[in-house]
């Protein structure tokens, strides 16, 4: 019933087409695999139906199967939530504040942005996931969470299942020599004999499922880690590089004022509640929020216009320090950069000793910025951009008007 809710809840037809791409296509399939060995290898040769406890665990298996299904479903086809086309502040004064959008021909809501994927300005962006080929923002950010929340504990159930069968079905199997460790697949010393024997093609199907459950456990949850530390914020990823921006601007320009961020209730449950509510909705519109007390409303959108004003005679740029290779998760770049590759399909760059670096966001192990390939023509010369590894690059600054890099930068160079 609920998977049906959310069908009559699709704007148009024309959503169904987000199926038609790589990230749903290896995410559904990776769910498939895992959840019917699983139930196959239970049924089969570890936990039959006919036990208390092969019909518990076999509940289980399906309830898994139907929550991450249902969360999925959600997050894809819900989707964000756009500002309306053509959207304008009801206090015409408030425009002021605001950035104005030509391809949707509205202003954007205090924390919304473009998504050049999606076309149209996503209430409270926080990335577009290639994995259910939608945004996550302000309506299925909890469902995208719950998502990320319950594929590892549905993958670590399934492991469970997989390592269990392949154990109690080979070990009457395995035979130690001096040199060699012999297994019989034949089946010949299993007694009593399965309906269907477990063979080397079920040892190998389990095999695989097992390395796709343990790679989904891992990855996964690494994602919702992620999450749960912006949730708990109140932040999204964009809004923590806007953030740092502001305290980089604050620092080069010695200023004496000092930027809070206006969403941050003051506590986690608060924040928390933001997202998570017994009724499934979020806290309010989406165009308008709630703010700490103290803060202006228009705080983080005043702190952008600031920044994009700042690019006009100043742009912070990083010189790369050690050579990347353009991998999508390098060994070489230490654990944390490897598990945090950012889950987006915009290119990695490779980088070289020397090359000048735009960064026009970033993320806590990874950043997104144009390599300037001509950096004495800074607005002339070509670009290519992409994402690149954090620890890479080290900051300088550089003057548009002047042509010239900060001191520090001239000794290096």
């Amino acid at each position: 019933m609920g998977v049906l809710c959310s069908v009559i809840r699709f704007e148009n037809l024309h959503e169904l087409k987000r199926l038609c791409h790589w990230g749903p296509i290896i995410a559904l399939g990776v769910i498939a695999i895992c959840s019917t060995m699983a139930m196959i290898d239970s049924v089969l040769w570890y936990w039959p139906l006919h036990t208390t406890g092969g019909s518990v665990n076999f509940i289980m298996l399906i309830n898994w199967t139907v929550m991450i299904l249902y969360n999925y479903f959600n997050a894809m086809f819900v989707g964000p939530g756009y500002v309306p086309l053509r959207w304008k502040p009801e206090k015409a004064q408030d425009s002021m504040y605001l950035q104005f959008c030509k391809v949707c021909q509205a202003y954007k809501a205090p924390r919304s942005h473009h998504c050049r994927k999606c076309n149209r300005c996503v209430m409270k962006m926080d990335h577009h996931c290639p994995w259910i080929n939608n945004c996550c923002g302000y309506q299925n950010h909890a469902s995208f969470t719950l998502f990320l929340l319950l594929a590892p504990l549905g993958c670590i159930h399934a492991a469970f299942i997989f390592v269990m069968t392949m154990y109690t079905q080979l070990y009457n199997r395995i035979s130690f020599g001096w040199n060699t460790v012999k297994i019989d697949m034949s089946a010949a010393k299993r007694d009593p004999l399965p309906i269907v024997p477990f063979g080397l093609s079920a040892f190998a199907a389990s095999l695989f499922a097992l390395g796709l459950a343990v790679g989904t456990t891992i990855a996964v949850g690494m994602l919702f880690f992620i999450q749960m530390k912006v949730i708990l914020r109140n932040k999204t990823s964009i809004e923590s590089w806007i953030e740092e921006k502001a305290k980089d601007r604050i620092q080069y320009y010695q200023t004496a004022e000092t930027f809070i961020f206006p969403y941050d209730m003051g506590s986690r449950w608060q924040n928390f509640k933001q997202v998570f509510t017994w009724s499934g909705v979020p806290e309010g519109d989406g165009l308008e929020w709630p703010i700490r007390e103290g803060c202006h409303p228009y705080s983080l959108t005043v702190e952008q216009l600031k920044q994009k004003a700042d690019k006009r005679v100043r742009s912070v740029r990083y010189k790369v320090i050690d050579d990347y290779s353009g991998a999508c998760c390098p060994f070489n770049k230490g654990i944390k950069t490897f598990f945090t590759t950012p889950c987006t399909e915009e290119p990695r760059i490779s980088l070289k000793k020397g090359e000048l670096i735009l960064v026009t966001r970033g993320l806590r192990h990874w950043m997104y910025g144009d390599k300037i390939l001509d950096h004495l023509a800074a607005e002339d010369g070509s670009r290519i951009r992409g994402w690149f590894p954090r620890k890479c690059v080290e900051k300088c600054h550089y003057d548009a008007e002047t042509d010239q890099v900060s001191e520090g930068e001239k000794k290096n160079r």
